[in-house]
């Protein structure tokens, strides 16, 4: 059976904010949150960036009958080692409620430490070998490690009695394959659905066959489809370029000026746009015979409250 998730977007509410959030979400029905993990955001306009790992210990404490999930680039702005005790700790806390999201990251936030931003088959090979840390931690070894990262006589002394599943994230059929081989699952970001095709079935190629599988949904929802649109072309516009692109820009700034040319009918192949709950159904429901086990809605404008309200009332009664 799918579960529906909410997303907390870091980028765009202050973390006071999105506890309310979640707490609401549990309330109308929602069983999961993902929580974003960013430095900066993607835009001036979005305007915050809370630390993701405070978060959520404090939301998963205040809403027990939510699973949390999140996303995190392991290798330059965080260290493996770290990564691995902080996603214990959770799991340990929290038992059967927590699972880690990896992924090779974008220069946005990972670029800050002032180290040389990596190629991306270099960041994919440091993000292989983190998870190995990672699971080698989890698993109670020392390990000492020298390599795209370094550990040095590490040992985890907290761990949970049950490890959380590391789901791997992906955009392109090239990642996706690859991380059906050593991933215990995958997310990925809503698309057109002989886009999202290709995704899955090259994850299931690449040995992902039977995994379970997440998909971000990206929509708008506001009660006239023209405000929708409008609101997410202001908080969304710059997050539907090419991944080549959103994984290289530095700053904020620099995503702001790419968003400039960017107009609102050009949301629609990114952003799924209705003010029809029945649609949103109707899309979601290619999204579950696609055969996602979870699906994260995150409405991209700022009005949540509605949405969360509307959803609960309307579309999760309708996919159960």
């Amino acid at each position: 059976m799918v579960k529906i998730g909410y997303h907390a977007s870091h980028e765009q509410f202050k973390p006071s904010e999105l506890l309310k959030y979640v707490q609401m979400a549990e309330q109308t029905g929602f069983t999961l949150a993902l929580s974003s993990d960013h430095f900066h955001p993607w835009s001036e306009d979005q305007g915050q960036s809370g630390f993701a790992w405070s978060w959520l210990g404090a939301a998963m404490q205040a809403t027990p009958a939510l699973c949390y999930r999140v996303v995190c680039a392991p290798g330059q702005r965080y260290h493996p080692a770290i990564i691995a005790q902080a996603a214990a700790t959770l799991a340990e806390m929290f038992p059967n409620r927590f699972w880690l999201t990896v992924g090779s990251g974008q220069a946005l936030n990972e670029q800050i430490t002032a180290d040389k931003w990596p190629c991306k088959s270099d960041r994919n090979a440091r993000l292989k070998e983190c998870v190995d840390i990672i699971r080698a931690l989890w698993a109670g070894k020392t390990v000492t490690h020298h390599g795209l990262v370094c550990v040095e006589q590490a040992k985890l002394y907290t761990r949970p009695a049950k490890l959380p599943l590391i789901m791997g994230a992906a955009i392109t059929t090239e990642t996706a394959q690859w991380l059906g081989s050593w991933a215990d699952g995958l997310i990925t970001i809503s698309r057109p659905p002989h886009k999202l095709q290709k995704v899955v079935d090259a994850f299931r190629r690449g040995g992902g066959e039977g995994k379970p599988m997440i998909l971000k949904v990206q929509l708008s929802y506001d009660r006239d489809e023209e405000m929708a649109r409008q609101k997410a072309h202001q908080q969304w516009r710059n997050n539907i370029f090419k991944n080549i692109m959103m994984t290289e820009l530095r700053t904020p700034q620099q995503f702001d000026a790419a968003g400039e040319f960017v107009q609102p009918q050009e949301l629609d192949e990114h952003v799924r746009i209705s003010a029809e709950p029945q649609q949103h159904i109707e899309w979601l429901q290619k999204d579950i015979a696609l055969g996602f086990n979870e699906l994260i809605l995150h409405n991209v404008n700022r009005e949540q409250e509605q949405f969360i309200q509307v959803f609960g009332e309307k579309v999760i009664p309708a996919l159960a």
